[in-house]
C-alpha cells in the first residue's frame, strides 16, 4: 500500500502535517496582533458579508434588468456547488477535527472566539465559498470591475487566513478549499458564458 506505515508516501504526509501544524501555530499564535484579534472574529463572519451579496444583487439588477437574473442564479449555484461539496462530501469524507479539537493541539490553540466551530477542518468551507464567488465575479464582471475585481480576490484571501488565526482551521485546510472553490468558480464562470453569454460591455448580455 501507498500510504501503509514506513513507505515513502506515508513519511511525505507525517512531514505535510507536521509543517501544517508548525505554521498553524505561528498564524495563530506568534504572528497575533491586538488589533487582528479585534478584527478577525467579525471579518471571517459569514453574516458581515451578507450586505455586500444585498448590493451585488441590487447592482446587477439596475445595471442589467431582467438580464441579471440569469447571473445572480449562477452565483447561487456557485454559492450551492461550494458549500455542498466542501461540507457536505469532503469533510464528512476526510473527517478531519478541527485544530480547536484535536486533543493533542487544543491546549496550544489561542481560540479567539466564544466556541470552537462544529463540523470538521479539511477543506475549509470559507475558503471554498469565498473563493467561488470572488472568482466567478472575477470572469464575470471583468469588464465591469475592470482593476477592482482583484479586490475581491484579497477579500477571499484575508477572509480565508482569518481563519486560521481564530483557531479553526489549518492553513492546508485553506489552502485546499481556495483550490476548490477557484476551479468551482470558474468551472460555473464557463458554464456562464457558455449558457447565458460572452460579455458584459454596456449593460447587456451579448448571446454566444
Amino acid at each position: 500500500m501507498l500510504l501503509e506505515a514506513g513507505s515513502f508516501w506515508h513519511h511525505v504526509l507525517q512531514a505535510a502535517g507536521r509543517l501544517d501544524t508548525a505554521l498553524f501555530l505561528k498564524i495563530n499564535g506568534a504572528w497575533h496582533t491586538s488589533f487582528f484579534d479585534s478584527v478577525f472574529p467579525w471579518w471571517r463572519e459569514a453574516n458581515t458579508w451578507v450586505p455586500l451579496y444585498l448590493f451585488f444583487i441590487l447592482l446587477a439588477l439596475v445595471n442589467f434588468g431582467k438580464k441579471a437574473v440569469p447571473w445572480i442564479l449562477f452565483v447561487v449555484l456557485t454559492l450551492i456547488l461550494t458549500d455542498q461539496i466542501s461540507s457536505s462530501l469532503i469533510k464528512n469524507w476526510v473527517q478531519r477535527p478541527r485544530p480547536c479539537r484535536d486533543e493533542f493541539l487544543a491546549a496550544q490553540v489561542r481560540l479567539i472566539l466564544n466556541n470552537c466551530s462544529g463540523g470538521y477542518s479539511f477543506p475549509s468551507s470559507h475558503a471554498t465559498n469565498h473563493f467561488g464567488f470572488a472568482v466567478f465575479v472575477f470572469i464575470t464582471l471583468k469588464d465591469v470591475l475592470k482593476a477592482w475585481r482583484y479586490l475581491f480576490l484579497l477579500w477571499a484571501a484575508t477572509i480565508s487566513y482569518g481563519q486560521v488565526y481564530v483557531g479553526v482551521h489549518y492553513p492546508i485546510d485553506i489552502l485546499c478549499g481556495a483550490l476548490l472553490g477557484t476551479c468551482i468558480g470558474y468551472g460555473t464562470a464557463m458554464l456562464f458564458y457558455k449558457k447565458i453569454g460572452t460579455v458584459w460591455e454596456t449593460g447587456h448580455i451579448t448571446a454566444s
